[in-house]
C-alpha cells in the first residue's frame, strides 16, 4: 500500500504535500473539504487536473482531518494506492428514492459483486439521510462478513447543506459507497465516545423511524428544552453537547443520537438515526477528559488482535466531540496517533454521524459523538 497525501487551507493557497508526491496506479482519492470549497463549480476539474486519476470521491465536512492537524474550510486530498487489493466505487442519490434510505441502501448494495467483498466504507451525505436505515438497506443483501464502517458528512455547525460525489462536482444527496476486495486486505474498527449520561432514565413513547414525538407521553421538545433551560433558545446547534443516550428494546448496548432539527410546531426533534419506541433514554454531556479518553480506547480496541501493523487510518469523528474540545480539538486526533503509531497516515473528518459496528461484532450501527476509526492494512 502507498498512501500519498496533501492539503490546502483555502481556495487560493497553495498545496502542501505532507508525504512524497510520487506517482501511484489507480488509486483511490479521498478529497475531504469545507462545504463553500466544494460549492465551487470547478472543484472536480480542479482536483483532477492537480490529481489526474480516475476514482475521486468527494465529502464535506464538519473538520478535515490530515495526519495530526484538523483544519476548518479547507481542502485535504488523500491517495491510496492497494498493491495486493482491488476495490470498486459506486454511487446513488437519496432524492432518487423519495428519501427513503433504507430503499436507496438495498439498491445500492446489490451493485456491488459478493464474492470476496470485504467491506465497505460509506461517505454519504448528511442532510436528507437517515443513517441507520441506511445501514439497515445496505445490510440487506450483504454477507455476514462484510463489515460497514463510515460516515455522514458534515457542514460545520450550520446544518445547512451537505455534498458528495464520486467522480463528478459534490452534490446534495449523494451516497458513496466504496468495496474492498482481496484476501490480503485486513480491516479493524471501533468506535467510542467518552460521554457521560445525567438525570433520570425515561421511556421513548411516541416516535417514527428518526423523529421523537414524545417521552414518557410528553412532548419530548418540552422535556428537553427544561433540561436545557436557558440554552434552548439555541437549539438545534446546543443539542450538540447534550445528545441522547438510547438504548432499544432487546439491545443491552446504548448508541447516542445527535439531534439535527427541531420542530417546533409538533414539538419534535429529528434526530441522525432511529429512535424506536419503548427504547430506554437518557440526557447526556461531555468532558474534556472523557472524550479524549473515548479516542484513545477506540484507537486500542482497533488495534487490538490486528496480524498486521496498520498502513492507513480512516478517522470519522462527531461535530459535537469538536465543539466541546474546540481549541484541544487537535488532542483527540493525538490520542489516535499515540496508540497506532505516529508513522501510520491519518486522514478523515468531522461528521454528521459515525458508522461501526460495536467491538466484537459485524452489524453495523450508526453512532453519534463517537471517534470512529477504520484501520487498514494490506
Amino acid at each position: 500500500m502507498k498512501v500519498v497525501q496533501a492539503y490546502k487551507k483555502s481556495s487560493t493557497s497553495e498545496w502542501i504535500f505532507i508525504t512524497e508526491n510520487q506517482e501511484l496506479n489507480n488509486p483511490l482519492v479521498m478529497v475531504f473539504g469545507g462545504r463553500k470549497l466544494l460549492e465551487n463549480t470547478n472543484i472536480y476539474n480542479e482536483i483532477k487536473a492537480k490529481f489526474p486519476y480516475n476514482n475521486i470521491v468527494f465529502g464535506s465536512t464538519s473538520g478535515e482531518i490530515i495526519e495530526g492537524e484538523v483544519f476548518d474550510d479547507s481542502i485535504s486530498v488523500t491517495m491510496i494506492e492497494f498493491e495486493k487489493s482491488n476495490y470498486i466505487i459506486n454511487r446513488d442519490n437519496i432524492l432518487d428514492y423519495n428519501k427513503d434510505a433504507k430503499a436507496l441502501g438495498n439498491a445500492l448494495t446489490k451493485t456491488f459483486p459478493k464474492e470476496n467483498l470485504k467491506h465497505l466504507i460509506i461517505i454519504s451525505e448528511g442532510s436528507f439521510v437517515n443513517g441507520s436505515s441506511l445501514i439497515a438497506g445496505l445490510e440487506d443483501d450483504l454477507h455476514n462478513n462484510t463489515v460497514i464502517t463510515g460516515g455522514l458528512c458534515g457542514d460545520g455547525s450550520r446544518f445547512e447543506t451537505t455534498l458528495a460525489s464520486y467522480n463528478e462536482n459534490p452534490k446534495e444527496g449523494e451516497v458513496i459507497a466504496i468495496g474492498f476486495y482481496g484476501d490480503n486486505l485486513e480491516f479493524s474498527f471501533a468506535s467510542v465516545g467518552g460521554w457521560s449520561t445525567f438525570g433520570p432514565e425515561r421511556i421513548i413513547t411516541d416516535s417514527k423511524e428518526n423523529i421523537l414525538y414524545k417521552i414518557d407521553d410528553t412532548p419530548a421538545l418540552d422535556i428537553y428544552s427544561k433540561y436545557l433551560g436557558d440554552k434552548a433558545s439555541e437549539l438545534p446547534q446546543a443539542s450538540l453537547l447534550y445528545p441522547l443516550n438510547i438504548v432499544a428494546q432487546g439491545k443491552s448496548k446504548a448508541v447516542v443520537r445527535t439531534i439535527l432539527n427541531i420542530d417546533r410546531e409538533n414539538n419534535s426533534m429529528i434526530l441522525a438515526g432511529d429512535v424506536p419506541v419503548g427504547s430506554r433514554v437518557q440526557l447526556m454531556m461531555a468532558s474534556l477528559n472523557g472524550i479524549e479518553s473515548g479516542a484513545y480506547e477506540a484507537a486500542k480496541l482497533a488495534m487490538t488482535d490486528r496480524k498486521k501493523e496498520p498502513e492507513f487510518a480512516f478517522l470519522v469523528s462527531c461535530i459535537g466531540r469538536k465543539i466541546v474540545l474546540d481549541q484541544r480539538v487537535q488532542d483527540e486526533i493525538d490520542e489516535v496517533r499515540d496508540v497506532i503509531g505516529l508513522q501510520v497516515p491519518v486522514a478523515g473528518f468531522y461528521s454528521y454521524g459515525e458508522m461501526a459496528p460495536f467491538q466484537g461484532e459485524t452489524s453495523c450501527e450508526l453512532h453519534n459523538q463517537t471517534m470512529t476509526l477504520t484501520l487498514i492494512s494490506e
